[in-house]
């Protein structure tokens, strides 16, 4: 269990480092990398740990959020695209290092398979009690049974918040012109077309 430990201590030492950097980078995409770095330790830490589809929810659903999330702010800002592109190689040094990390944290995850098979057998049981049932089925039956309540409450409150993020968006700015939905339903033939009588060789 010794190659399990000190994966344990390497993944969390890493996961703690890059936390820090997120906030102490003055550079946004620097922090956007660290913290993606935080995501994959975390995950290799409940890898671990035996829940593997708490791993795999944390990469597909953070790390990609994280990835459109940076996007969407980078669209929205006023940013010059030519100089990004001129200063694109000052992040390759960064950005090698955060994937030779990965790199090595994935060679650790297989070697340690490799070389103390019976740690991975010990993740396959987090919770007692619950023999022949899936990392999965554990969690559903735990979430939707005792904590169905706060999984609804989580809902409402996602809900809220991006229902507050549309109505900021949409706030009233001066010289944008706004759909308004209401008066294209109930818009008569007469205030959209008019009918003119043109003699000819004369002009509207």
């Amino acid at each position: 269990m010794i190659v399990a430990t000190l994966a344990f201590y390497l993944f969390a030492a890493i996961t703690v480092a890059s936390a820090f950097m997120v906030i102490a980078s003055k550079n946004p995409v620097h922090s956007v990398l660290f913290l993606i770095l935080a995501f994959f330790n975390s995950a290799a830490l409940f890898v671990l740990l035996g829940a593997e589809f708490l791993a795999m929810i944390l990469v597909v659903v953070y790390v990609g959020a994280v990835a459109v999330l940076f996007l969407f702010v980078v669209m929205m800002l006023d940013i010059n695209f030519t100089a990004l592109r001129q200063g694109f190689l000052q992040y390759l040094p960064i950005g090698g290092l955060i994937g030779i990390i990965l790199l090595i944290e994935l060679l650790l995850v297989v070697g340690g398979w490799t070389l103390a098979p019976e740690a991975v057998t010990a993740g396959f049981e987090p919770v007692k009690g619950v023999a022949g049932a899936t990392n999965t089925e554990q969690i559903g039956s735990i979430l939707y049974t005792n904590y169905v309540y706060l999984f609804q409450a989580a809902g409402m409150i996602l809900l809220v918040a991006m229902i507050g993020a549309i109505v900021l968006t949409h706030r009233q700015r001066p010289g944008v012109r706004k759909q308004v939905i209401a008066d294209q339903v109930y818009r008569r033939p007469e205030d959209s077309m008019a009918v003119r009588k043109v003699e000819p060789g004369q002009g509207i």
